[in-house]
């Protein structure tokens, strides 16, 4: 018997989130029935199996990380072989039995948010910036969660926004982080950039006072949402390139698909505008 880590990456848009659940497709569904196939987990309680982040429906990882106790070697092509095409097992590892997956020494977020095209005005990029860097440190999180916490206080480590070819990616970094956090945070940060909410709302928003009645937060789109890191002490996984490989060729396929449908619309929208109508959004306060 030996305790193992595996480093899963999946592309969650046709999954209803990472954890098991009847008559729907999940990741974990989708694992354990290759685990029980190939005999690997045949009782999950008994293999102490346990996964690092259960992920939301839509939202994708290139490294979230699963534990549990087997008798069977694992052959990481084999099982990559009998998973579906969005799922791929991409890095290994030995671990000692006491090895707890829930508790990483930090998780990194990365979150990809195209800039609106149709929207009015341009977006205040160092403004976000300034406020994003509020976020470091330990604070109280309560009005950037989905639901009552015993605990709401988190601590982000590190915090980055680059702005590429009109796509911002926002990096987070933390050890531990409140059920739609990330997403609640990229949303703030991009009704500061849309000059809908001030730098010194966010900061109220981290006093540890209940806001959310009064400042509405939605979470930003699952679609933009990446878990892209685990770092545990000590454990050090051995990658799988061509796993990895395999799951960028079926993304390159769905990216050519979602490419022509996106101009397609961007096309379709410039028909059914009038001539003189145009091409933006409406900009929408959020308090209140």
């Amino acid at each position: 018997m030996r305790r193992v880590a595996l480093k899963i990456a999946y592309i969650g848009s046709k999954f209803h989130g990472y954890q098991r659940q009847p008559d729907y497709r999940t990741v974990e569904g989708e694992l354990l029935k290759v685990f029980k196939e190939t005999g690997i987990i045949e009782d999950t309680w008994k293999a102490h199996y346990s996964v690092a982040g259960r992920t939301d429906k839509g939202v994708h990882s290139t490294a979230n990380v699963i534990s549990f106790i087997t008798d069977e070697e694992i052959y990481i092509n084999k099982l990559n072989g009998l998973l579906p095409d969005d799922i791929k097992i991409v890095a290994e590892a030995r671990v000692p039995y006491s090895f707890k997956v829930r508790f990483p020494q930090t998780r990194t977020y990365t979150y990809i948010q195209p800039i609106d095209p149709f929207y009015g005005e341009s977006i205040d990029i160092d403004a976000m910036r300034e406020a994003i860097n509020l976020f470091i440190g330990e604070h109280n999180f309560r009005n950037f969660s989905k639901r009552n916490e015993k605990n709401p206080n988190r601590e982000i480590t590190h915090v980055d926004l680059k702005c590429v070819d009109d796509v911002l990616v926002f990096t987070i970094e933390g050890k531990s982080f409140l059920w739609n956090m990330v997403r609640k945070m990229v949303k703030a940060l991009l009704h500061v950039g849309y000059h809908e909410l001030t730098v010194d709302d966010i900061e109220e928003l981290l006093q540890p006072k209940e806001l959310r009645q009064y400042i509405r937060l939605q979470p930003a789109a699952a679609c933009g949402l990446i878990l892209s890191d685990i770092n545990y002490k000590n454990i050090k996984f051995k990658e799988s390139q061509y796993a990895k490989d395999k799951l960028a060729g079926y993304l390159k396929e769905e990216y050519l698909t979602n490419r022509q449908k996106m101009i397609t619309d961007k096309h379709l929208i410039e028909i059914l505008k009038s001539d003189n109508e145009p091409l933006t959004t409406t900009n929408k306060k959020i308090k209140g």
